[in-house]
């Protein structure tokens, strides 16, 4: 047998073994999957929106609306933030729109640029019966969404709360790996997501206030809302979506945002209900000064501060600093 030959034959045997393996790893998946099922009754309502089902969760019945809005990826929005607006919802109404592949929307295949989701959003909203002005408080990507809506919408967008948001600017320098997301997406059908310790293990069920049986739904969430199409095509769109946020100027309503060094602030739940809560308490000083706060306890300096808000927050209207 020449040597040619057996390089194939080794080969083949190794496909074979991959296949196998990854045969048992989907069969596994999909047993679970059916046990996981009763844990997947949606949290909140399906609204129809441009032909699909969107899930959108509702709780409290004050006059402020917030409307919170989910990072990219993140497999299930309901409970994600459920630990902080829990918190909120004895005196502010709460929405979670929970973007199609996101929670327990549907899947679609349509464009995820920024006019489209930021319409899907609306229309969500409108069918919820949940009237503007809202207070956005957008994490991570979504902060594009709710730069371009106070811009186009100002009269919908009372307030922005950024919690850990990211700004147009951040996306000049940052580079994303659509492959290797598609891979992701292909592994997590398979189940291979399984195999990776902790990976479910959402820094929502490590450091919220979530009962055990949420974190159950949370990680049988993350099965099934793990590189969806959706959020894949978010992510690919996210320089186009960015450029069009950064086209809108500076905006004309009170922002405040909060970035934290190490974690995402708002994981610090107690710390950002107070920061939420003190926010509306001082609205009248933040809009006539049109401020942009960023909150850091015992994290940054004044002059790391000054530098993050340098580098990442744009355009600045007047920076103020809280101890």
């Amino acid at each position: 047998m020449t040597k040619r030959k057996k390089t194939v034959i080794i080969i083949m045997i190794i496909l074979a073994l991959l296949i196998l393996a990854l045969t048992g790893i989907y069969i596994s998946h999909s047993i679970q999957l059916k046990k996981e099922a009763p844990l997947l009754e949606p949290l909140g309502q399906l609204v129809e929106v441009d032909g699909h089902s969107m899930s959108v969760y509702t709780e409290g019945s004050g006059d402020i609306t917030l409307v919170f809005m989910s990072g990219g990826g993140t497999c299930s929005p309901i409970l994600d933030f459920k630990s902080l607006y829990s918190l909120l919802s004895d005196e502010y109404s709460i929405a979670v729109v929970e973007k199609f592949g996101y929670g327990f929307s549907d899947d679609t295949e349509k464009s995820r640029d920024i006019d489209t989701i930021l319409e899907n959003t609306r229309a969500a909203l409108s069918a919820m019966g949940l009237n503007a002005p809202y207070v956005l408080c957008p994490h991570s990507m979504s902060g594009l969404e709710a730069i371009y809506w106070a811009g186009k919408y100002p009269d919908e967008v009372s307030a922005i709360i950024g919690l850990d948001m990211a700004v147009p600017k951040y996306y000049d320098s940052m580079k994303i790996n659509v492959p290797l997301l598609k891979l992701s997406g292909i592994a997590a059908k398979l189940g291979v997501t399984r195999l990776i310790p902790d990976l479910s293990e959402s820094e929502a069920i490590k450091h919220g206030t979530l009962t055990e049986k949420e974190k159950d739904i949370y990680r049988a969430v993350f099965y099934t809302r793990t590189a969806t199409a959706p959020m894949i095509n978010e992510a690919a769109a996210v320089f186009d979506n960015a450029e069009k946020a950064d086209s809108m100027g500076v905006l004309h309503c009170p922002k405040l945002y909060g970035q934290h060094k190490n974690t995402p602030l708002w994981y610090n739940i107690k710390l950002l209900s107070n920061i939420l809560t003190s926010f509306f308490i001082r609205s009248q000083f933040c809009f006539e000064l049109n401020t942009l706060v960023v909150v850091e306890i015992n994290v940054l300096t004044y002059e790391e501060a000054s530098l993050l808000i340098s580098l990442q927050f744009h355009p600045i209207d007047t920076f103020c600093f809280e101890d």
